[in-house]
């Protein structure tokens, strides 16, 4: 039986030559076809680093390793796939189950001798070019040029030297911003707050850096990491490097910071570049030292704020319904639009109580996102939903089908000129191209088949489950001031999606309040499916036959809304 076989290519960063991928599929194309290999699929992966699994055509891959799509891997070598020595063995683990094997044109076949030796020479590569860079990057703060970015306050100088190279890192003082940079710190330390400046620089339309709004956290920054305007060193002629040190997150594949102890952070004298006087400077950072001392955040113990959980119902979950930005708190007891009351550029200025705004959102959740008319509605718009998606499942499979019958005609149609002598540029090309998509159409019609199943039956929902689910909300609203608070809070919070505030729309009316709580959260609490502590605690759950499919866990939000959260409406919404 012939083998079928894909090909998986990639060029990083570090090779930044489009023909690279090209050339990998070449080479890799001839060793199929020394081996009377059929070529399925090509996976590839354009400037994107190794270092992390989150590139589409690596997961693409494991995805058709999972489908058992294919039965060889092709690949110029063991780095093309990944870097990392975790990666490398997961995926050499996912193959072998599979039954799949693993070819590369520098090392043969792999085997376990392979992923632990080339691993780490490839977990060494990477850590010896992170330690080239940093040499690199500290040569041009020894010599007085930045290190990478740009602040504000500073221009990019482009120059070249004798060479003909860029001379990088080069910045030149930029006097309009340097003029805004003067202002600021003569207004902090004569006594206005970064909030009050970040107002009054927003009502005056003065741009902020990168064009956007001022934020009183841009202008204080923070004080472990040594960021915010206030405490830039540069603005005194003082390069500092090495604050903050940069890692990947191995779930993610994004790069996260973690600051450097202030013993490793390096500074340079640059004082052709400073814009704030000694004294000025002196002034701020005395009044920032007192503000800090005054908040009581160095008694802090190590990881308090990582560690720190929700005190509140809605923390986190209260919106501006005019900006979309966050209502924070505003004083100790009160809620407010932040853009509007830190930074002057939204007009929502409407305060809530948090407390009164608590107990609306509980009594709305207890007695009205849930009440038996709404239920109705939702299992007749879920139902509706549930028609509309297999009508619209089985019309795609038909659509598939077509599609695919056409590239079979377009194949055989081929494989006919091939037959009678025909040759031209590209040929093989098309071939491959051809039978590649005909295999991802094959998969594609066998998924659809599947969803279109008449065993595919919707989801029942219990006929009680508003009586439930209220029984329960009052035990946890109860629970909220008992020993079992957290537990409690937790919960509530994840039945509330979002809550908007609008401002009014008349003079001496109230803001309207519009709360998305999450159905996956309601529904399953009404059926059992959430541990509550409290008299409803043993409350026998529901059987709900499919209540884990997509479409369930898709149908997330149910908005209410309006003015008192009287006129109520209920519905899916797609995620």
């Amino acid at each position: 039986m012939t083998l079928r076989a894909v090909i998986y290519a990639r060029y990083s960063s570090d090779n930044q030559r489009e023909a690279s991928i090209e050339d990998q599929m070449r080479l890799c194309k001839e060793r199929i076809i020394r081996e009377g290999w059929e070529l399925v699929q090509v996976y590839r992966d354009a400037a994107l680093s190794a270092a992390s699994t989150m590139r589409p055509g690596y997961q693409a891959l494991l995805e058709g390793a999972r489908e058992a799509a294919f039965d060889v891997v092709v690949a110029e070598a063991l780095d093309r796939l990944s870097r990392d020595q975790e990666d490398v063995a997961a995926l050499f683990k996912r193959l072998k189950f599979a039954g799949i094997r693993f070819v590369t044109l520098a090392e043969g076949e792999i085997s376990e001798l392979h992923v632990g030796l080339k691993g780490t020479m490839n977990a060494l590569f990477l850590k010896d070019l992170a330690d080239k860079t940093r040499r690199g990057l500290r040569g041009r703060v020894a010599a007085g040029r930045s290190a990478g970015g740009l602040c504000y306050g500073y221009d990019v100088v482009r120059q070249l030297d004798a060479n003909g190279e860029p001379q990088r890192g080069r910045r030149s003082i930029n006097e309009a911003e340097a003029a805004v940079v003067r202002r600021i710190f003569a207004l902090f330390a004569g006594g206005a707050s970064p909030i009050a400046i970040a107002k009054r620089l927003n009502a005056e339309a003065v741009p902020g850096p990168e064009g956007r709004a001022w934020r009183d956290t841009t202008i204080r920054g923070h004080a472990g990491r040594g960021t915010g305007l206030l405490r830039n060193e540069l603005y005194i002629g003082r390069l500092v490097w090495n604050r903050m040190r940069f890692i990947k997150d191995p779930a993610t594949g994004k790069r996260v910071s973690r600051p450097n102890p202030r013993a490793e952070w390096i500074s340079e004298a640059v004082p052709e570049l400073r814009i704030i006087d000694q004294e000025t400077w002196e002034r701020a950072a005395e009044r920032l030292g007192a503000i800090r001392a005054a908040s009581g955040a160095d008694t802090l113990p190590p990881g308090f704020w990582a560690r720190r959980r929700a005190r509140h119902v809605l923390t986190g979950k209260v919106f501006c319904g005019g900006c979309g930005g966050v209502f924070g708190a505003i004083g100790r007891d009160y809620l407010g639009c932040t853009a509007a009351h830190r930074q002057g550029v939204c007009a929502n200025r409407e305060t809530l109580k948090r407390d009164a705004l608590e107990d609306i959102i509980l009594d709305t959740l207890r007695e009205q996102l849930m009440a038996p008319a709404l239920v109705a509605e939702f299992v007749a718009e879920f139902a509706a939903e549930w028609n509309r998606l297999q009508a619209t499942a089985g019309a795609e499979a038909a659509n598939l089908r077509k599609e695919l019958a056409a590239v079979e005609r377009k194949l055989a149609g081929l494989i006919d000129a091939i037959a009678e002598g025909f040759r031209a540029p590209g040929l093989q090309q098309q071939l491959d191209d051809l039978e590649a998509r005909k295999a991802a159409l094959a998969r594609q019609v066998a998924q659809a088949g599947q969803m279109t199943q008449a065993g595919q039956a919707m989801p029942r929902l219990h006929p009680n489950l508003g009586e439930v689910y209220r029984a329960k909300v009052a035990a946890l609203a109860e629970a909220l001031s008992g020993p079992d608070g957290q537990e409690a809070l937790e919960l509530v919070r994840g039945l509330v999606a979002r809550v908007e505030v609008l401002p009014p729309t008349a003079a001496g009316e109230a803001p309207e309040i519009v709360l998305t709580g999450e159905i996956a959260a309601m529904v399953g609490l009404g059926l059992g499916q959430v541990p509550v502590r409290g008299p409803v605690a043993g409350a026998r759950p529901s059987a709900v036959a499919g209540a884990g499919s997509d479409l369930f866990m898709s149908s997330v939000k149910v908005v209410a809304g309006t003015c008192n959260l009287r006129q109520l409406t209920l519905q899916p919404v797609a995620c």
